[in-house]
């Protein structure tokens, strides 16, 4: 029995040398097995891009109130229209208001006339001092009682205060209006203030940076379509208060709009760019992960792979950048990380920063 099973043995082993496929894949996976590339992380400059939800508002955004109590007249604008500083939006009928005007002028052309007789009758000496001076305190009563009357009848014409797009119209010729009543909004959208959420974190790491690297931050803006903004802005405001609830503290963009694209109201995405020297950067392909934490192997003097944790500061394509946990003058496992254990003295091949990230690149493209 035992020769038989010894021939048997003999045979199939006689058979799989024979065959160049089965040959051909054990000298494959045997070479697998044991090939494992090592690489160094590398120091090098890189733009880091923080993302940010965001919501737009126009530099001016106002109500526009009726000042009097009224019917409207005809109304000359539209909804949507651009209107210039000083065009009139609305007028309410001035019957009333053109009346008083009307009295208040006359009564005080009256008191005009008399004041111009007691004057002259004092210069006869006719009349004292004392009546010349009742009648200009009466004179100016009556000119300040006209000039309120033409404010009251001015405020009867809803003019612009600035530049800006008109809203919907919430009433129509033919209109009772009470004063204060809210009749559109007007907006101002030259330049568009856009309102993001930053965490405290990022607030200080934004302070401590130079000055003249914070007024050279590039903001780009993501609209709702996915497309980027084609102006650049730039950080105009941070408010007083971080909000105790969330940890955040509202920044504000302020980016020109001479087409008139943004619009009040809107939202898209803040993309604030960052410019990071001598940051420590390792190929994703590097690192594995273990219960929601980062790992590589790192290969020590003596050629044992040990398994450590690193912090990722940030994601660019195909790279990590490291905050802590691997120097550049330490080499980590690239490929076969799979076929190594912690502890385990490996062989490997090295392959320099530089080429690695080189490759990554001509494969991308």
């Amino acid at each position: 029995m035992m020769r038989v099973s010894s021939f048997l043995a003999i045979i199939l082993a006689t058979v799989c040398l024979l065959l160049p496929a089965c040959n051909s894949h054990h000298e494959e996976h045997h070479h697998q097995a044991h090939k494992i590339v090592a690489t160094s992380p590398q120091s090098k400059s890189v733009t880091l891009t923080k993302q940010y939800v965001c919501q737009i508002h126009s530099k001016r955004h106002i109500m526009v109130r009726a000042l009097e109590t009224g019917y409207l007249e005809a109304i000359p604008i539209k909804e949507g229209q651009q209107v210039k500083e000083g065009d009139l939006l609305f007028r309410v009928i001035p019957v009333i208001y053109q009346k008083k005007a009307d009295a208040e002028t006359a009564e005080a052309n009256l008191v005009r006339l008399e004041y111009g007789y007691t004057k002259s009758l004092r210069e006869k000496n006719v009349v004292s001092e004392n009546e010349v001076s009742l009648a200009a305190a009466k004179l100016a009563k009556a000119e300040a009682k006209a000039d309120l009357a033409k404010a009251e009848l001015n405020f009867a014409s809803v003019k612009a205060p600035f530049d800006g797009i008109v809203d919907r119209l919430h009433l129509q010729q033919g209109s009772l209006v009470q004063e204060g009543e809210e009749l559109t909004s007007l907006s101002d959208n030259s330049v568009m203030w856009v309102y993001f959420n930053v965490p405290e974190a990022r607030y200080l790491e934004y302070m401590n940076e130079p000055e003249d690297e914070r007024q050279g931050l590039a903001i780009e803006l993501v609209l709702a379509n996915g497309e980027k903004f084609e102006h650049v802005g730039k950080i105009g405001a941070i408010e007083a208060d971080f909000n105790n609830e969330t940890g955040n503290i509202p920044f504000r963009a302020d980016f020109p709009n001479p087409d008139n694209l943004l619009r009040h109201g809107q939202t898209g995405k803040v993309l604030i760019h960052r410019q990071v020297h001598d940051a420590i950067v390792i190929p994703q392909r590097a690192t594995f992960e273990i219960l929601d934490k980062q790992y590589v192997y790192v290969v020590d003097k003596d050629n044992v792979a040990h398994q450590r944790e690193i912090a990722v500061r940030n994601e660019l394509e195909d790279l990590y950048v490291i905050d802590k946990g691997v120097q550049v003058d330490e080499k980590i496992v690239l490929e076969g990380i799979r076929q190594i254990r912690d502890g385990e003295k490996v062989e490997y091949e090295v392959r320099p920063p530089e080429e690695v990230v080189a490759q990554m690149k001509n494969h991308a493209e």
